[in-house]
């Protein structure tokens, strides 16, 4: 499918994995819908994807928490953006790393809000617009976690598999309305993520990734960029992904 002159909305876009598939996708000629809490950098990546690709931008602040600003944000898109061919539900995050009787309540209610209820108040308002042309395609990032639990992984990891299962519920719930759907699954992919988990703390970050060679934010838009260029009749349901050193979620090899 060509992506030329399409339009894709992206949550969480400033960074990682949402900058890349914004990157990717203007490369192949699509306009964007580019959304995120920090504008600095989505006006920064705006302005340097408009001079690179041509391609239209429309960028706005939006924290996916927040279903009043959800419902202005894409209530009020001007006529020429509200035909949203493609959506990926980007934004998320961990925070936090701890056995469930020691967890902060906080960190918790951040993770639901944002992977989960963030998630349901943005397909919720660009759904409808999807069904009532009968075409669309809804491309959520989950995460291995979402498959199997690991220790101190509690909180995030029940979130990623409730994106799995809304994955699953809103295919079946769109099956008349020819919307696609698709979950892309990272494993260990060296972003902002561990930095995000660990509140700023860099070092600890780094050794999230040290010894083996991880995933990087560019390796996983290829993949959502071929799951939304497959023929109308094709729906990837799902892509699990990780560095060819990780084998299950607490098993890397790490080289000395």
């Amino acid at each position: 499918m060509r992506l030329k002159n399409k339009t894709v909305f992206i949550t969480g876009a400033s960074a990682g994995i949402g900058k890349a598939c914004a990157i990717a996708f203007a490369k192949e000629g699509a306009n964007l819908i580019l959304s995120a809490r920090r504008m600095d950098k989505l006006n920064e990546l705006t302005e340097d994807i408009k001079k690179k690709f041509e391609v239209k931008v429309f960028a706005f602040e939006l924290d996916v928490r927040n279903l009043y600003k959800v419902k202005q944000s894409i209530s009020s898109l001007p006529s020429e953006w509200n035909k949203i061919d493609i959506l990926i539900n980007n934004a998320g995050l961990a925070k936090g790393f701890s056995k469930i009787n020691d967890g902060n309540i906080e960190d918790w209610e951040e993770m639901i809000d944002t992977n989960v209820k963030g998630l349901l108040y943005i397909t919720r308002q660009v759904l409808p617009l999807m069904a009532a042309r009968n075409q669309g395609h809804i491309i959520n990032i989950g995460s291995v976690a979402g498959h199997e639990v690991y220790p101190n992984g509690n909180v995030y990891c029940a979130t990623k598999f409730a994106v799995d299962a809304l994955s699953k519920g809103i295919r079946l719930d769109m099956l008349d309305k020819k919307i696609k759907v698709t979950t892309i699954a990272p494993g260990l992919v060296e972003t902002e993520f561990s930095e995000v988990r660990f509140t700023g703390d860099k070092e600890r970050a780094k050794q999230v990734y040290k010894g083996f060679k991880p995933l990087v934010a560019a390796d996983i838009s290829k993949l959502v960029l071929f799951a939304a260029t497959r023929p109308q009749h094709v729906n990837i349901n799902e892509i699990v992904v990780t560095p060819t050193a990780q084998g299950s979620s607490t098993q890397v090899l790490r080289e000395s």
